[in-house]
């Protein structure tokens, strides 16, 4: 994983994280796992990343980057779920959902005020994009 990488996603992270969150007012974690070119795929990346969300913390609304296709993993717990117009879900552990580029993540919280939730989320982008996740505003 490139160091640059590696920075960009911390510094994501922590800038979500000192968003405030409307469900418990905590926000989650996010930590790289996976950063790499796909060589028969010229120009994209697949970037992974660990989200752990404490009880009742939740992400602000947010997009990803526009080439950025997403497939998201429930590791640990339930996750609360809503991308575009589609319904609000919760996905249990061993459960998983995609969202296709350009979409707007709505919800995106531990469905639990009482046990932590952790997924997994697969990015396949232009590696050109560095910022992979923006908050609403």
């Amino acid at each position: 994983m490139s160091i640059q990488r590696i920075v960009i996603a911390v510094g994501a992270a922590l800038a979500i994280a000192g968003a405030p969150a409307a469900f418990g007012g905590q926000t989650e974690t996010v930590a790289p796992k996976f950063d790499q070119t796909i060589p028969t795929i010229p120009g994209k990346s697949l970037v992974v990343v660990e989200v752990n969300y404490a009880p009742g913390a939740a992400s602000p609304a947010h997009t990803h980057a526009k080439s950025a296709f997403i497939y998201a993993y429930v590791l640990l717990g339930e996750i609360e779920s809503k991308v575009n117009d589609g319904d609000t879900r919760i996905y249990k552990a061993g459960e998983s959902w995609s969202e296709p580029p350009s979409a707007v993540h709505q919800i995106s919280r531990n469905a639990s005020r009482t046990h932590p939730a952790k997924l997994l989320a697969v990015f396949v982008v232009d590696s050109a994009d560095k910022t992979l996740t923006t908050p609403l505003k």
